[in-house]
């Protein structure tokens, strides 16, 4: 096997999938009160995988070249021979709505003067554009509610209502 190979495997196995892939499966089938399993993640899958030559893992354009196969034999392609989609999370409209006040803290003068690295007129343009709808600034308006809380994480900037506030919608 060629060593870069290995190394993106072992990477994906180590880091990717338990720290990353996993996780947001976890928490999502918990939210919905389902219980999932990982068919190809099953220690006898896992070893064959890792035993394959590289040209029956890849052939230069296409992955899972043996998953592939055993599907053609079974499924239409059409539910297999598509580009991946994931899924997001509605930010946009979670800043809209149920995190509009979270938010809105988020980018208040006060707030953004700790750090004093976002400009407070240009983050509170961005808001008012984002919540009349007329721009779709979610993800960096959830950039800074990020940064807010990582304030009050590690520079003990939280006071009591803005905790009962964000433990509300959290």
């Amino acid at each position: 096997m060629d060593d870069r190979v290995a190394e993106m495997m072992a990477l994906d196995t180590s880091i990717y999938l338990p720290d990353d892939v996993l996780v947001k499966v976890d928490r999502a089938s918990m939210a919905a009160s389902l219980e999932v399993r990982s068919p190809l993640l099953d220690h006898r899958v896992v070893e064959l995988a890792w035993s394959l030559p590289n040209d029956l893992r890849f052939d230069g354009r296409v992955g899972k070249l043996v998953l592939r196969r055993l599907l053609e034999r079974r499924v239409p392609p059409a539910l297999f021979d598509r580009p991946k989609q994931g899924f997001g999370i509605p930010i946009e409209d979670w800043i809209r709505g149920p995190l509009r006040d979270l938010a809105a803290d988020a980018v208040s003068p006060e707030r953004l003067s700790v750090l004093g690295v976002v400009d407070p007129d240009r983050a509170a343009a961005k808001f008012d554009e984002h919540v009349s709808g007329r721009r779709n600034w979610g993800r960096h308006l959830w950039t800074l509610i990020m940064l807010d809380a990582w304030q009050d994480t590690w520079l003990g900037t939280q006071d009591s209502n803005r905790h009962q506030r964000r433990e509300a919608v959290c």
